[in-house]
């Protein structure tokens, strides 16, 4: 067989493979929306105990997934984010236990009224169906999708990026085995089993309309190319383009540790502090000390003119870096004239993610929450805390950035869609 014969006999495998993958999780599915929430929480559970079973199998797939990622030339924050260690696998283990305590959403009654005419209206949470996500390369999204996805009674279909291929692997096996100890079957979640990209595209195309919505979990060129090509629901993660705004008002503890946290906890994250803005008024007293306490933990700092003349160490901002999500130790400053500019500024550059006012105002702060149009918008508290366990979800796949259908942290009832039941008692339409 010649080469062109073998690439279709490849391709061709690889659609049986991606097609059946769809049919099971459509089975999956309609399992899991007949499953009671009992059944439902103990999958979870048994997914957590699972998964620190297979610990050492686990840490094994994830070394591999590190040796090729170096040899690859990766390194930095982008290493850190594909990088497991005990802690890091039970830290896994135990956001799924957070997700299997939170009430189930499925059968909640959102809301209920009668008509005159004596008809009853229920809207009733429902699961979603078949929810693909595509991530890159954080491991953890493995365990995190899969949880919130069961506990809202959807089957999953999983692709991870090719960085961390053994090690999302190794979690699905746990995973399986979680589902299947606690009486569900296999196919409610599936990881894709190739790294090619063809499978990606396959995916988009909605596998014979198995998928019902796609999330995907990455990098800007990621969610843009899902976007533009998916051929059904997508619910959108744009990136992190977070801002802390010194409003004039702020107090200058409250900021300095705000700063410090919201940039530098963990840089990798989508809720870090990618920008700061600080009031003319407070900025030449208070923004020395801020700079200092960055500097010292190893912060670079890209100002603008007036930034920079108060603290002459900064380099010089260009317009790149009021779009930049660095997901590293790099932060741009911008001095700004009051909380119109600083509104103005979010509008411009925002990505609509996550953004906070430091400010003892209560009137700035409630101008800055009505102004600022973003999933998540913080008064006096680190954007870092955009985060799905922080917001009491248990775990998250994703910070939504769209207006529809879901908004923010992305968790268990983020992933239901509604019903209307309508009970009557004979009525007729006149």
């Amino acid at each position: 067989m010649d080469d062109a014969g073998r690439d279709l006999t490849a391709q061709t495998d690889l659609e049986a493979t991606m097609r059946a993958l769809g049919v099971q999780a459509r089975a999956g599915a309609e399992a899991l929306r007949l499953s009671t929430p009992e059944t439902r929480t103990r999958a979870v559970r048994a997914m957590a105990g699972r998964i620190l079973a297979r610990r050492t199998e686990i840490l094994a797939a994830n070394a591999r997934d590190l040796e090729a990622a170096r040899a690859n030339g990766l390194s930095g924050p982008l290493l850190d984010r594909l990088a497991l260690d005990a802690g890091r696998v039970d830290a896994i283990a135990r956001d799924l236990e957070a997700v299997a305590a939170i009430p189930d959403p499925v059968g909640q009654e959102i809301a209920r009224w009668t008509r005159p005419n004596g008809l009853d209206f229920a809207r009733i949470r429902t699961p979603i169906g078949v929810i693909a996500v595509i991530y890159e390369s954080r491991p953890n999204v493995t365990a995190d999708a899969a949880g919130l996805c069961v506990r809202s009674g959807n089957a999953a279909i999983l692709r991870g990026g090719s960085e961390s291929f053994h090690s999302a692997h190794a979690l699905h096996e746990a995973i399986v085995e979680g589902l299947v100890e606690a009486g569900l079957p296999a196919g409610c979640v599936q990881m894709v089993p190739t790294a090619d990209r063809a499978a990606v595209g396959m995916i988009l195309g909605g596998l014979d309309h198995a998928i019902d919505l796609i999330i995907p979990r990455g990098g800007k060129s990621l969610v843009a190319r899902v976007q533009a090509e998916a051929r059904v629901a997508v619910l959108g993660h744009l990136e992190g383009l977070c801002h802390t705004y010194v409003h004039a008002g702020a107090d200058a503890d409250k900021a300095r540790a705000i700063v410090l946290n919201a940039k530098l906890r963990r840089v990798t994250v989508c809720g870090a502090t990618e920008t700061l803005l600080i009031d003319a008024e407070i900025a030449p007293r208070l923004l020395p000390l801020i700079a200092a306490d960055l500097i010292e933990k190893g912060c670079e700092l890209r100002g603008d003119l007036r930034a920079r003349s108060l603290v002459p160490s900064m380099l010089a901002a260009t317009e790149a870096d009021w779009v930049a999500e660095y997901l590293a130790p790099i932060l741009a400053v911008r001095v700004v004239d009051g909380l119109d500019a600083a509104v103005a500024h979010i509008e411009t550059h925002g990505s609509g993610h996550t953004d906070a006012i430091l400010t003892e105002d209560a009137a700035a702060a409630e101008a800055f929450v009505a102004a600022v149009d973003s999933a998540i918008v913080l008064v006096n508290a680190s954007t870092q805390f955009a985060d799905g366990g922080e917001f009491g979800f248990g775990a998250e796949i994703g910070i939504a950035t769209d207006k529809l259908h879901a908004r923010g942290p992305v968790g268990a009832e983020q992933l239901t869609t509604f019903k209307y039941v309508v009970r009557g008692t004979g009525q007729t339409r006149p």
